[in-house]
């Protein structure tokens, strides 16, 4: 009965079911790309920290340990712009998901609302039934009482 009722809604709520979903499943591919860039800068960053000031040698390994370290300075940069971008990226399907979520939520309460209408006025009607059963019976028994107190 509930099926009949609310088939319209029912299909809505599906689609907002897959909507739900496939947004859940892009925040959680932008929370791993997040996490994957954090993971690259923080390992630029280990590199150039790591990167032994020059102390001795020729000027050409004094270049090639600037070359590297500038290099590493370059990547850790675009790094960190890459982080920035996913952050974003990670936000806005944060949103989205937080907005899918609360209108599959707003349709659910509504099919769990109405469902809960339709079971009170069934258990109205059933009352209603219940009481006219029991106004029938008491009056066949009054008038069997007014039939035994005229006999």
């Amino acid at each position: 009965m509930t099926a009949k009722h609310d088939a319209g809604l029912r299909a809505v709520a599906r689609v907002r079911d897959v909507r739900e979903r496939d947004s859940r499943h892009g925040l959680s591919t932008a929370i791993a790309e997040h996490a994957a860039v954090e993971a690259g800068v923080r390992t630029l960053e280990g590199q150039l920290a790591a990167q032994a000031s020059f102390v001795s040698g020729t000027s050409v390994t004094y270049l090639a340990d600037r070359r590297h370290a500038l290099a590493v300075g370059e990547a850790l940069i675009g790094r960190r712009e890459d982080l920035r971008v996913s952050a974003s990226v990670m936000a806005a399907a944060t949103a989205h998901w937080r907005s899918d979520r609360s209108r599959l939520e707003a349709v659910t309460m509504l099919l769990e609302r109405r469902a809960e209408q339709r079971r009170a006025e069934r258990a109205r009607i059933e009352a209603h039934h219940l009481d006219d059963i029991a106004g029938q019976g008491w009056l066949r028994r009054r008038q069997a009482m007014d039939e035994e107190g005229d006999a």
